[in-house]
């Protein structure tokens, strides 16, 4: 009902609304909606949780792969390698520093763990504000693809972070955790489901255009494939054990390749519609999934204070000092502003709470008194990462409101003190005036018709006598001034008068 107010004139967006509206409507206030209750058992809500997470990341993921521009992943490649392989080795690293300095009851394998999960920037709350109307009008094209095509793509590479921890801590030896993670975080997870989403993309994108151009396919069903393409690439990636994210961007990605899919599309309100109802739905669902209660386990060294430190110090250290160091490599960010700008926005949602869910789905369930590191470990990377999500969705969702409430009070402000001095001039020249200037009915002065040489051509300028001195004669203590026409001095006057009244 007040949705153009919201969005468009507060810019506020549907990922604060959503969490906000989730968190009145959970367990924890109204109780009215609570996901919990649809499983009798943890492992099946996090088996809801994690599908829910799926299908939404997913969608997403293709969206910004169709809604890039045509072959934007083979002409923008080395800023992308750039800005997604180191910058998200630093910020995994800086982050399990962070983690192990604040919670000793980790080891750092384990805060590799937790790293991982926030360590991608999640392509969800990403496109919900770069994709806003302050976005495309104060931030630059370019930026905002950048932080669209890496957002979608360190989501998908997550999984050889997350994998290398996880074999790390479950495996006997270190040679054994290495090999899996070459062969099954790489090869088969990250390789093979980009490599099965571009085939499918390029696949479908042929034969689509071939149909459309026979005759077979009507306009309805070719925006349709929009959201069938992306739920059957997630379903063969997942079946098989694949990269699912990846596979969806690549699909994305490919389908658009040659910009004929966004041809037949760009015009289509239908995805942005389903788009943002699961993005609604999602945000609904991760603000009733928040475990409040768990923010406070003193027992594993997890209490309010150290989980703002380190929200705070994520912020700061996560993103900042690996985008500073190696902007210059990367064409897209052209200033140290636009630096600034993207190393701010890393925001930390969906791809999070996916990723921590799978986490938990291969480590040891923790029980009630949990004593070795994997359960420990179970235990508190709930806590950790909800908390560091719902962080990041009140400052990143809330840094577009921010930024333009920013520039109306310096506007506001400027006017103000412009205006105060603008009115000391203005009685200045009134009291200069001293009598109402003429009126014409054009609005200005005339041109012709006046006993002055306004009647020449306007080409024509008054002859200006040169070497005159002012400094002589009485009345003033620069002299007499000089002779002015009737012309000049009602222009004159009619212009001191109109400023004196404005």
């Amino acid at each position: 009902m007040i949705s153009l107010l919201v969005k468009e004139k507060l810019y506020i967006n549907e990922v604060v609304l959503g969490t906000g509206f989730g968190v009145l409507m959970g367990p924890h206030v109204a109780n009215a909606f609570n996901p919990a209750g649809w499983s009798d058992t943890e492992e099946g809500y996090r088996k809801i949780t994690l599908e829910v997470m799926r299908v939404v990341l997913a969608t997403g993921l293709f969206a910004i792969g169709v809604e890039l521009p045509k072959n934007y992943m083979a002409k923008h490649a080395k800023g992308l390698l750039v800005m997604v392989v180191p910058t998200m080795a630093i910020g995994w690293v800086i982050v399990a520093g962070l983690l192990k300095a604040l919670f000793p009851i980790l080891d750092f394998i384990s805060c590799l763990v937790i790293a991982a999960c926030l360590t991608p920037t999640d392509p969800v709350i990403s496109a919900a504000i770069v994709g806003g109307k302050f976005a495309v009008k104060h931030v630059p094209v370019n930026i905002r693809q950048i932080i669209a095509a890496e957002s979608a793509a360190n989501d998908g590479l997550a999984y050889p972070f997350l994998s290398i921890a996880i074999y790390l801590t479950m495996e006997a030896s270190t040679k054994s955790a290495v090999g899996k993670w070459f062969l099954v975080g790489w090869l088969y997870e990250v390789i093979l489901g980009t490599v099965l989403g571009a085939v499918l993309g390029l696949a479908f994108s042929w034969t689509m255009r071939i149909s459309h151009q026979r005759g077979y396919l009507d306009h309805e069903s070719y925006v349709a494939q929009y959201l069938s393409l992306s739920l059957l690439t997630i379903g063969i990636a997942s079946t098989i054990g694949s990269d699912d994210l990846l596979a969806a961007f690549a699909a994305g990605s490919a389908i658009s390749w040659d910009g004929s899919f966004n041809t037949h599309t760009e015009d289509e309100v239908f995805a942005s519609v389903i788009d943002q109802l699961l993005n609604c739905a999602c945000f609904i669902y991760i603000g009733a999934w928040l475990p409040f209660t768990d923010f406070n386990l003193p027992e594993f060294g997890v209490v309010p204070w150290r989980l703002i430190v380190l929200f705070v110090a994520i912020l700061v250290l996560r993103r900042f000092p690996s985008i500073m160091m190696l902007f210059r490599w990367v064409p897209e960010i052209r200033t140290w502003k636009e630096a600034l700008f993207t190393g701010h926005f890393g925001p930390m949602g969906v791809g999070a709470v996916f990723i921590s869910t799978i986490a938990l789905e291969r480590l040891p369930h923790p029980g009630e008194h949990p004593t070795t590191q994997p359960e420990i470990l179970a235990r508190i990377l709930q806590p950790i990462v909800s908390f560091v999500v719902l962080g990041s969705i009140i400052v990143h969702g809330l840094s577009i409101p921010f930024f333009s409430f920013g520039k109306r009070t310096i506007s506001l402000t400027m006017s103000s003190t412009f205006g105060n001095n603008r009115t000391e001039t203005q009685d200045y020249v009134r009291s200069l005036v001293g009598r109402p200037a003429p009126v014409f009915h054009s609005g200005r002065p005339p041109t012709s018709g006046t006993p002055s040489i306004s009647s020449k051509p306007a080409s024509v300028k008054a002859p200006v006598t040169i070497g005159a001195h002012p400094a002589s004669g009485p009345g003033s203590p620069l002299g007499t001034p000089p002779r002015r026409t009737s012309g000049e001095l009602i222009s004159v006057r009619y212009f001191l008068h109109s400023f004196a009244l404005k």
